[in-house]
């Protein structure tokens, strides 16, 4: 197991990203990659984004829409579990 953190697609990025505009996936990435790295500092990402309790599943805004993600502090990972685009990139 690595011992920095890191992010990844599940279950993989067709899955998630597949089909969504190359713009907003690349917000997500890059909203993402600042999480890692907020993560590596000791932040807590946990408690970024919205959701029902900090430790669940997060709701992110990101370029217009928004991605759910869930901080997971023992493996060191970030996972995005799914993209939302604008309605009008639909």
């Amino acid at each position: 197991m690595s011992e920095d953190w890191r992010w990844e697609y599940d279950p993989d990025s067709e899955h998630v990203a597949g089909g969504i505009p190359a713009g907003v996936v690349a917000e997500v990435e890059r909203l993402t990659a600042q999480l890692v790295e907020l993560a590596r500092m000791g932040v807590d990402v946990g408690d970024q984004g919205d959701g029902p309790r900090p430790g669940g599943l997060r709701r992110m805004d990101a370029a217009g829409g928004w991605f759910y993600f869930l901080a997971a502090p023992r493996a060191r990972l970030i996972v995005i579990v799914r993209i939302i685009p604008p309605f009008d990139s639909l």
